[in-house]
């Protein structure tokens, strides 16, 4: 283990309760054996709080560990990374002082995703991209937020179009065919969580997984990630596989994406992993699992330096 993660404290609610049955993040991740390549981007995780400092929100409907800034940096270091995406947890609603703030301390590397509503005004949005915000995320899960109107939805793509921002989208597998047409109008860069959490007890070339496959293929301005193979997995966690089999059955279906839109897809950690109650895995595995879907060194790169760097530091890039 890092230096840095020997001072990463445990994790704590702060003053607020945890949500009964919700796992910590695990504070002892493994090295992983995979080297990144240099410049790797973990371009989907999150901070938490601290509770004590930036409240959780009325609203939510749940209340996690707190994850801060600090104890985020200190795995990026750990796993090899040299940059973060840090996106607004809803947990926050759209209060993103905890995200913002964790942009500004993180010395130009790190860009941020937010939660906003139709009332943001001009000069709140200028000045969260003067802080490295370079997108908003609309959630349609609907065990996790409540429903904003899509009219809302398309004046805030609008607004944030003309700052060169993107929409990420966070929806279930089940719910494309009800969301392609809203989806299909959105005036930005488009990018999938998640891979729009497929059911991956279902085969890899059926139907379900067949749609988001030409939702991609057919709209050039939507990109995916492969992440979270510890959410969607049927198999069970690493221990009951090994770890070298970890999460095996999401390989098929990241490989793909990863394979047919090499230019289109971003990979993150998802720490500190919110809302999990099966298990909580360890992000050096996360890591390990990388090879599995972006086989050679060309589509790792693409995968973890090359696109992230085009959508969130173009003038880096």
């Amino acid at each position: 283990m890092s230096e840095g993660l020997k001072l990463m404290s445990k994790p704590v609610t702060g003053p607020f309760e945890k949500t009964p049955g919700w796992l910590d993040w695990y504070n002892g991740p493994s090295k992983p054996r995979f080297r990144v390549p240099d410049g790797a981007v973990d371009a989907h995780c999150h901070v938490f709080g601290p509770g004590a400092e930036f409240p959780y929100a009325p609203e939510r409907k749940y209340t996690p560990c707190d994850a801060s800034r600090a104890q985020l940096y200190a795995l990026r270091d750990h796993l090899g990374f040299s940059r973060n995406v840090v996106v607004q947890a809803t947990c926050h609603g759209a209060d993103n002082r905890a995200m913002i703030d964790a942009l500004v301390h993180s010395g130009g590397k790190a860009r941020g995703v937010a939660t906003v509503k139709r009332s943001v005004g001009d000069a709140e949005l200028k000045a969260m991209h003067e802080a490295g915000v370079r997108g908003v995320r609309f959630n349609f899960v609907k065990r996790l937020v409540d429903f904003t109107p899509r009219d809302e939805l398309i004046e805030i793509a609008g607004r944030i179009a003309r700052l060169g921002w993107h929409v990420v989208i966070y929806f279930e597998a089940v719910d494309l065919p009800e969301l392609w047409d809203f989806f299909t109008t959105l005036p930005t860069t488009v990018v999938v969580d998640h891979m729009g959490r497929p059911d991956v007890g279902k085969p890899v070339n059926g139907p379900e997984f067949e749609l988001f496959v030409k939702f991609m293929r057919e709209h050039r301005n939507v990109w995916s990630k492969v992440s979270c193979p510890e959410r969607l997995s049927v198999e069970g966690p690493p221990a009951l596989n090994g770890e070298e089999n970890a999460y095996r059955d999401v390989i098929p279906f990241a490989r793909r994406i990863v394979e047919t839109f090499p230019d289109r897809v971003l990979w993150g950690t998802d720490w500190p992993h919110p809302n999990l109650r099966g298990h909580m895995p360890d992000d050096g595995l996360l890591v390990d699992f990388i090879p599995h879907i972006a086989v050679t060194q060309e589509l790792q790169r693409k995968l973890l330096v090359d696109n992230p760097m085009r959508l969130y530091w173009p003038e880096q890039s």
